[in-house]
């Protein structure tokens, strides 16, 4: 069946940003943070008009959007990313969980993780306007070997889900617009931009849950094993999985890392490789014009029949009724 937004609703929880631990509060300056949120507003406006989807920047790893039209849930395998919304509201799925993220608020993705992302609030006239920014984990293990780093109020080992919400503050916000306004400035790009990322990731690592960020990186936390796990298994997404190597590989029991994978990423190893496995079809049958049988064959499958199943079951369609589908819309999943 199809992603149905209320059935996913009635199953789950919403995890919306006020349930999510945060970093103690802090005196803000409303008036500065509003007009902060109006100038990434006018920029997005200003950079983005006549755009429809993504457009890229001139600064390496920073995705721009906006959308006019709504569309239904996407799915997509996110890497690790930090986004924004200046005008509108998203929602992300990860198995039952429901995170809802909007212009007072940020998102990140600290691995590589199935969702589905569907733009709740979107007309011609206030399109949805945001970005998005890869985050690079070898930028992140240079930040917290640093020795001036603090230490994290919310440091631990334990693994927690690969996503979370956080509210926006005035000094992650101002890293943002500066960041941003690099685009119109593409000279000023390959010096300052790497100096605004790594603020960028010093205000997420210091903010709320920024200890799961470093967690994903501190070698033999269980996130930092899981995060090789999820490695090991998308480079072998169209081979026999077999569990007990991955284990060994991580250095984690077979019975340990199910329990810690799956809490990370809300699904089996299995499971998985098998949205992986999907996922990659997809792309084949909807940009690379493949067969049915050839995008099975490729990704690992031996019966098209069941590839067919599994297809229609994942993405709520038989694989030509959902290229006919998806050819009618397009949207960016966070």
């Amino acid at each position: 069946m199809d992603l149905d937004l209320h059935s996913v609703q009635d199953s789950g929880p919403l995890l919306l940003p006020e349930a999510v631990e945060r970093a103690p509060a802090r005196q803000q300056d409303d008036s500065r943070f509003q007009a902060m949120q109006q100038e990434l507003l006018q920029l997005l406006e200003r950079t983005t008009a006549g755009v429809e989807g993504m457009l890229a920047t001139a600064i390496p790893n920073l995705e721009i959007y906006r959308i006019t039209c709504p569309s239904g849930p996407k799915h997509a395998v996110q890497k690790p990313v930090f986004a924004v919304i200046a005008q509108g509201s998203k929602r992300i799925f990860v198995g039952d969980e429901i995170y809802e993220y909007d212009p007072m608020h940020y998102l990140v993705a600290s691995v590589d993780l199935p969702v589905v992302g569907k733009v709740m609030v979107t007309s011609p006239d206030e399109p949805y306007l945001g970005l998005r920014l890869e985050l690079d984990t070898q930028e992140i293990g240079e930040l917290i070997g640093d020795e001036n780093l603090p230490a994290s109020a919310n440091f631990g080992e334990g693994a927690a889900r690969g996503l979370y919400v956080n509210r926006l503050d005035v000094d992650l916000l101002d890293a943002v617009l500066r960041l941003l306004r690099l685009h119109e400035t593409p000279r000023d790009v390959p010096i300052m931009a790497p100096m605004i990322r790594r603020e960028i990731l010093y205000r997420l690592l210091m903010n709320g849950q920024g200890a799961l960020l470093r967690q994903t990186v501190l070698q033999d936390s269980q996130m930092n094993r899981v995060a090789k796990a999820i490695r090991l298994i998308k480079e072998g997404y169209d081979q026999a999985l077999r569990i007990e190597d991955v284990a060994r590989d991580v250095h984690m029991s077979v019975s340990s890392l199910h329990h810690h994978f799956k809490l990370v990423t809300a699904m089996s190893p299995l499971q998985y490789q098998k949205n992986l496995r999907l996922q990659e079809a997809r792309k084949l049958i909807l940009t690379a014009d493949a067969s049915v049988a050839t995008a099975a064959h490729r990704v690992g499958y031996e019966s098209s029949s069941q590839f067919s199943r599994e297809y229609s079951r994942l993405f709520g369609a038989p694989p030509l009724r959902d290229k006919r589908r998806w050819q009618e819309e397009e949207a960016p999943v966070l």
